[in-house]
């Protein structure tokens, strides 16, 4: 029996096996470190082969995608000047392929199927965590907190947050029904379940600012595409005059003290005065991608000693624009911070013009998750990460034309009947 390729390999006809691959993803990317290599070799073993099947639709065009190869290429690279070459070869090598399959399951999965997929992996990895989690004190705040079967508590916070987005996107932006709406719905509670177990401010806060968001989006979709626009700058310039004072107000210790934190965010204040100070060493190219955070290197063994990192492993600067220009400098982070920023631009700007965009609303989302929790984590920097996953899953995108029509006047878009010309007027006769 022959099996056409269309059932794994095209966009809209794969959805079961796109649904499975990117849930098991999920469960690789929040349980390698337990699972090891095995595990990595599945999730290759996904994405890979699909390329033997139908490499022309799998592959697309790279030189529409080669800004999107810049910070990895730079990763391949910083091995000739890095402090410990073998571990930066191993990093790099992890991380282009890393970007590959991110850049497969683009070209072969539409949003429907990422959602669904999502939510069926945030469901899988959040369950195992409740069954096989344990709870850790946290010597820096002194509480105990939930981190389930991770090392972290953000960590958890971070699957929760995104089941509770994906859950929230299924329903209501792409609207899903029945089964899909039953499971979304069981997904963000237990998420939700999840995200106040862990204590994670970051998550919480970052969760709830996006939901809120999506559902400002949601508004905007009833006023026509350049309405959208004057909005959003009118509501952008409000935001941030209203962020800027809120700093200079008190706003900030105010919402921290809501969530039990002090000024210092737990200790990040000063990793961040540290992780600059070591920036200062290497401005320009870094020490090497991943090639700070070494056992035996004085620097780091300081920093895992006073922070009480007993396992001397998993840590880091906890904001990505300082770990980035620690290991690749000024080079490395604006390579990086021009994908974010082109992603986020990119999907506002394909939400606003367009007549109705569901895929760059809801990776508008995912985009703006990820750039708020730039400043606090590095979710977009390591390999078999999910947020480096989505962070190029989004970004690639971009590279693909939409087929959602602009705007009109003269279509009907429900129907997609178009209006005759002023001066058109029937044939008569035979």
């Amino acid at each position: 029996m022959r099996i056409a390729k269309s059932v794994f390999v095209r966009p809209g006809s794969n959805a079961t096996y796109g649904m499975v691959a990117t849930a098991l993803s999920l469960f690789v990317f929040a349980y390698s470190p337990r699972f090891g290599q095995p595990s990595i070799l599945l999730y290759y073993t996904l994405w890979f082969p699909l390329v033997l099947m139908d490499y022309r639709n799998v592959l697309g065009n790279y030189r529409k995608q080669l800004w999107l190869f810049a910070f990895g290429v730079l990763t391949c690279l910083s091995i000739f000047w890095s402090a410990a070459p073998p571990v930066t070869a191993r990093a790099a090598i992890q991380y282009m392929t890393h970007i590959i399959c991110a850049l497969i399951a683009m070209r072969t999965l539409d949003i429907r199927t990422l959602t669904r997929g999502a939510i069926a992996g945030t469901g899988i990895v959040l369950i195992y965590s409740i069954l096989f989690g344990y709870y850790a004190y946290d010597p820096i705040d002194g509480n105990y907190s939930f981190v389930g079967a991770f090392d972290s508590k953000n960590q958890l916070g971070f699957y929760a947050s995104l089941g509770i987005y994906f859950a929230f996107a299924a329903v209501f932006i792409l609207g899903e029904r029945r089964i899909w709406m039953v499971g979304a719905g069981i997904a963000g509670l237990l998420s939700a379940y999840c995200l106040l177990a862990s204590q994670s401010a970051t998550s919480v806060l970052t969760t709830g600012l996006v939901v809120m968001l999506g559902l400002s989006m949601r508004v905007i979709l009833f006023l026509s595409p350049k309405q959208r626009k004057t909005l959003f700058a009118a509501v952008a310039i409000s935001v941030v005059v209203l962020a800027v004072a809120g700093v200079y107000l008190g706003a900030v210790d105010l919402v921290l003290g809501a969530f039990g934190k002090d000024s210092t965010l737990t200790g990040r204040t000063y990793l961040w005065q540290q992780g600059i100070a070591a920036a200062q060493l290497n401005p320009f190219f870094g020490v090497g991608y991943q090639a700070y955070w070494v056992q035996g290197f004085s620097e780091p063994e300081r920093l895992w000693e006073e922070f009480f990192i007993a396992s001397r492993t998993g840590f880091h600067f906890h904001n990505t624009y300082i770990e980035t220009t620690v290991e690749t400098g000024l080079v490395g982070v604006l390579l990086l911070a021009s994908i974010l920023l082109t992603t986020v631009i990119g999907h506002i700007s394909r939400f606003l013009s367009d007549n109705r965009n569901d895929e760059s609303y809801v990776l508008l989302g995912v985009a703006i998750l990820l750039l708020i929790r730039s400043f606090v984590e590095i979710d977009i920097l390591n390999p078999y990460h999910v947020g480096s996953f989505l962070f190029y899953f989004s970004a690639g995108k971009l590279s693909m034309r939409t087929r959602v029509p602009k705007a009109d006047p003269l279509v009907s878009y429900d129907r997609m009947e178009f209006a005759p010309p002023a001066n058109w007027e029937p044939r008569t006769g035979r």
